[in-house]
């Protein structure tokens, strides 16, 4: 069983989200929080398993309210919901420690998806957020760069495939089948891209392979 806590200032959200969760026998809604402050509180009580975060809240906002959690309990995982006016908000959240990042008009079964990629410890985001990830690192941390980033010596050929399908959005298994790997090789390679590249997370290295090119963006 999946534990989620729901995290959104509007009531209606939080119900239709609740209703989503509802539908899928391995998921829990164990909580709900309207501002950060309450999230944290319930967060450290009921210790779930995913967080679904909205970002703009009152009191505290969802990033800081990320940050909070995840200090105190590092293994729950947290999925920012955004909407298209979020952006200034996007890579803030990834370097609070969010894991997946989805649009609040996704598929309902994306957002199923979503929590049970989480849970499994990947890290699932629309394709869309991925791209205003991009923009937004690209403008905010690397203002001066006359180039972009490059990727490290040192990267394999089987490697660079697998980091390609991160920057498409696919989840480990997908990836096993497209290359023709087992699960336990595309976790291998995925964790060896992370200390090759520096990056923190999937999404991370999402984006570099976007940045890069790799992908489809």
């Amino acid at each position: 069983m999946i534990r989620v806590l729901l995290v959104d200032d509007q009531p209606l959200v939080r119900a239709g989200l609740r209703m989503l969760c509802d539908t899928e026998e391995l998921i829990e809604v164990v909580g709900e929080a309207g501002d950060g402050e309450q999230a944290v509180r319930l967060a450290e009580r009921l210790t779930p398993d995913v967080v679904l975060m909205d970002l703009r809240m009152p009191r505290l906002d969802g990033i800081e309210a990320s940050r909070r959690i995840l200090r105190n309990l590092p293994a729950t995982r947290i999925v920012v919901l955004t909407t298209f006016d979020d952006d200034d908000h996007l890579y803030p959240a990834l370097e609070a420690g969010a894991c997946g990042f989805l649009a609040k008009d996704a598929e309902p079964a994306e957002l199923l998806a979503a929590i049970g990629r989480a849970a499994a410890g990947e890290s699932p985001f629309s394709p869309r957020v991925l791209d205003r990830l991009v923009d937004q690192a690209l403008r905010a941390r690397q203002p001066r760069r006359a180039t972009g980033p490059q990727l490290p010596e040192g990267i394999t050929e089987r490697e660079r495939e697998v980091l390609a399908l991160l920057g498409d959005g696919l989840a480990n298994a997908e990836i096993a089948e497209r290359l023709n790997l087992g699960v336990t090789t595309v976790k291998t390679h995925v964790a060896g891209l992370m200390g090759k590249t520096g990056r923190a997370n999937r999404v991370q290295l999402a984006i570099l392979a976007v940045q890069l090119g790799l992908s489809g963006g």
